[in-house]
């Protein structure tokens, strides 16, 4: 099969042939018919990812058509349309038994811990535990965003959030996992204030459900959402990942307000400054969000087709996977806007 590879991190992508994988006994072959490009694979591609074995083929937020079935898969057949969240869970340690896959002690992640979906196809394990049915009014390339970015914003605003109609949310950075947040806030009734330095984000951030926006690259960020909220947002989501943008969050919130933290710290970053002095005063509440467990996808995919979120409107560039050699070593320019799929193999 036609795949993207890297050979040493950092290098150029190249775009190969690899062998066609097959299905484990508990796992599929898919036939990948659109895959998202996520500063994720990014991040893996630079070396950040210590699961990252090389040579290795990324891609972990994908949708596509059942190809081959494994001899102990129950609940799939070939045909099936499928997507799969990328933190895919074992089914048998403690975090699985208590419904948290996303944070699995055995967790397999197409695109880091195994080869992903930048290739024609891609094989997955444990299908019964962590494929997502997907509607046939669902088109693959809107199922494919859904992967990474919406999902994990989803259960970021949610789950861990628990954001309800009326609250103030502060979303710092309109990429797509920022677009998906200020979209799943919107329609949960929430008054959602976008920050970014890009005026473009800002205003599709205003198109998809922001009440206001703020220019971070000549404002006060943490003394205007103050002033907007009327002193300070209930629930702060840092959607890009940055040292700026992580002390923003947290110093924007009101008494009892929630930090989730979504966005990627890697590297030099992972230890970056969080204002404690007034996680202690304010009683804030901080919360990571990883990824979503398929037996969650059910209700996102239902108010999707219930029209209370267009998560299609995210997606602003579809790409061959020959353009996605180059567009992976540039995604920390932050070019375009939204969400990058790659549906041309």
């Amino acid at each position: 099969m036609k795949a993207l590879l890297y050979e040493s991190f950092q290098s150029q992508p190249i775009i190969t042939q690899v062998p066609d994988p097959s299905p484990s006994k508990s796992g599929v072959v898919i036939d990948v018919k659109a895959t998202g490009l996520c500063r994720s694979d990014w991040h893996g591609w630079m070396g950040h990812d210590e699961d990252i074995e090389l040579p290795h083929v990324p891609g972990h937020e994908f949708a596509g058509i059942i190809q081959a079935v494994g001899s102990e898969v129950k609940n799939w057949k070939v045909g099936d349309r499928v997507t799969v969240p990328f933190v895919s869970g074992c089914g048998k340690c403690p975090e699985c038994a208590s419904g948290n896959h996303q944070v699995c002690d055995d967790q397999f992640q197409p695109g880091f811990t195994h080869w992903g979906s930048f290739a024609e196809f891609v094989a997955i394990d444990r299908a019964d535990i962590n494929l997502v049915m997907l509607p046939e009014t669902m088109t693959f390339q809107t199922a494919a965003s859904l992967g990474c970015r919406f999902a994990t914003s989803f259960r970021a605003v949610v789950d861990q959030g628990k954001v309800i109609g009326g609250q103030w949310v502060a979303i710092h950075g309109c990429g797509g996992v920022g677009l998906s947040a200020i979209m799943i806030a919107n329609a949960l009734g929430a008054q959602v204030i976008a920050i970014d330095i890009d005026q473009e984000k800002l205003k599709l951030a205003r198109k998809i459900g922001a009440v206001a926006t703020i220019d971070a690259s000549n404002s006060n960020v943490i003394e205007v959402v103050r002033e907007i909220s009327k002193g300070g947002v209930h629930v702060s989501v840092d959607a890009l990942g940055s040292p700026v943008t992580l002390f923003n969050s947290v110093s924007c919130l009101r008494k009892r307000g929630k930090h989730i933290q979504v966005g990627l710290l890697l590297a030099d970053q992972k230890n970056s400054a969080i204002p404690m002095n007034l996680v202690l005063s304010k009683e804030l509440e901080i919360y990571g969000s990883h990824g979503m467990q398929a037996w969650r996808y059910p209700e996102m995919v239902q108010m999707i087709t219930a029209g209370k979120m267009n998560p299609k409107l995210l997606i602003g560039n579809s790409i061959t996977l020959e353009a996605a050699a180059i567009a992976l070593t540039e995604m920390n320019e932050f070019r375009g806007q939204g969400l990058t799929i790659i549906d041309q193999f």
